[in-house]
């Protein structure tokens, strides 16, 4: 269905985006790096994607000591990789337990180097078949050997794509300046920028949560501080000064027109020392727990005025798996459609399960465009349906960041 002359959204905006050292945003990237890592193993060995699915991983914090000047770990970060995984293909074994070891102590290496050398990983990787494997006779039920092929021509997607799930995906563009000032903004304290590289004293563990009304820009932040970069009390009051006055400076820039105000880790008591001081930048390291679909959606934002998807599209299997691969392309086709018709575009993709990949139970289309060409409308919806086989591969080879 394709509705034109749709409502233009609100200018209201409440919007939310977890940084890289977030919990959740940890737990959906490790996940999606296992998926990747797993999916590059069978693509290589036996020349194809196996079975997989990695999206009920869950991170359990650890504990830690944080003093001015210093601190450690007192007990590691529990890693819960929960799953189903072929084990073999064709009596060949698959190293699944490696794979995901040394993938889960590269992650946290790069992401949070304090914790690497404090991890539990625990697996609970299964390769059950799912229902409907049902036993008449002697015969082995084909669907039994989705996790034990006895070559990659065992695997129905081969053949024809399906859907795993009844689900959906959802998607729409074109951002407004205060999302995309959101994003920016997180990333610029939780990733690599100048500022990072300038202030080793700023944490990873960013959390935004603001409010637009298309004039005036109200945003709560947490930044946390690494504490064996911050000598007292007064350099952490100092440092808090530091990105109080950044977050102005780039608003100034992003939203010039915006009058802009920011409250910086709201919690904080300094005549207590009750503060946002953590050894190594994450509250992963003090009992904070991350759990897959719990961050930031597929598009980097959390955005409840808007149409969201609550899926968790991270470590789901990327040939068939609807929660990830219709979020994606129903966000790629908004995109698209926004670029077409200059205006706003919403796209919802319903999948049944067992159907075709490619031919969605309901496509649903709204755009605020009037005078709309719907022959290129539609041609854009195929396009995007016919692209699934080659973003298999994308997120395969060029790995997507997908929150």
């Amino acid at each position: 269905m394709i509705e034109t002359s749709a409502a233009q959204p609100d200018a209201t905006t409440i919007v939310e985006r977890k940084g890289l050292g977030h919990p959740d945003t940890l737990a959906d990237h490790l996940a999606e790096r296992l998926s990747r890592a797993y999916s590059l193993y069978t693509v290589q060995h036996f020349g194809a994607v196996l079975h997989h699915n990695f999206d009920k991983l869950a991170l359990l914090g650890g504990a830690s000591e944080v003093r001015y000047g210093g601190g450690k770990m007192t007990s590691p970060v529990r890693v819960l990789v929960n799953g189903r995984a072929a084990p073999l293909c064709g009596g060949e074994p698959i190293p699944v337990t490696e794979i995901v070891e040394a993938e889960v102590k590269a992650f946290f290496a790069e992401r949070l180097p304090e914790v690497s050398d404090h991890l539990d990983i625990a697996f609970n990787i299964t390769s059950n078949s799912s229902p409907g494997a049902v036993l008449t006779g002697d015969d082995v039920p084909d669907r039994t050997r989705w996790f034990s092929p006895r070559s990659i021509d065992d695997l129905r997607e081969r053949r024809v794509r399906l859907s795993n799930d009844t689900s959906l995906g959802t998607g729409w563009a074109p951002e407004n300046p205060f999302e995309t000032f959101v994003r920016e903004l997180v990333d610029h304290f939780s990733g690599q920028s100048d500022f990072t590289e300038a202030h080793p004293w700023c944490g990873s563990d960013v959390k935004l949560m603001g409010y637009w009304d298309g004039q005036r820009a109200d945003v709560v932040l947490c930044v946390p501080q690494k504490s064996r970069h911050v000598a007292s009390r007064a350099e952490y009051v100092h440092n808090t000064e530091t990105v109080l006055a950044e977050c102005r400076r780039l608003a100034g820039i992003r939203l010039p027109d915006v009058d802009a105000d920011f409250r910086l880790n709201a919690r904080d008591v300094p005549e207590k020392d009750e503060l946002y001081l953590t050894y190594t930048g994450s509250s992963i390291e003090s009992g904070d727990e991350g759990v897959v679909g719990r961050g930031n959606r597929v598009n980097g934002l959390i955005t409840p005025l808007r149409p969201m998807n609550l899926e968790g599209a991270s470590g789901k299997n990327p040939v068939y798996h609807v929660g990830k691969l219709y979020n994606i392309a129903a966000l790629r086709l908004a995109r698209r459609l926004h670029e077409a018709t200059g205006e706003h575009a919403e796209v919802h993709l319903v999948s049944t399960t067992g159907q075709r990949l490619d031919q969605p139970w309901r496509v649903l289309v709204r755009l605020t465009a009037q005078d709309v060409e719907i022959d290129k409308v539609q041609a854009l919806i195929t396009e995007a349906l016919e692209e699934f086989p080659a973003l298999t591969d994308e997120l395969i080879q060029d790995g997507i960041v997908l929150s």
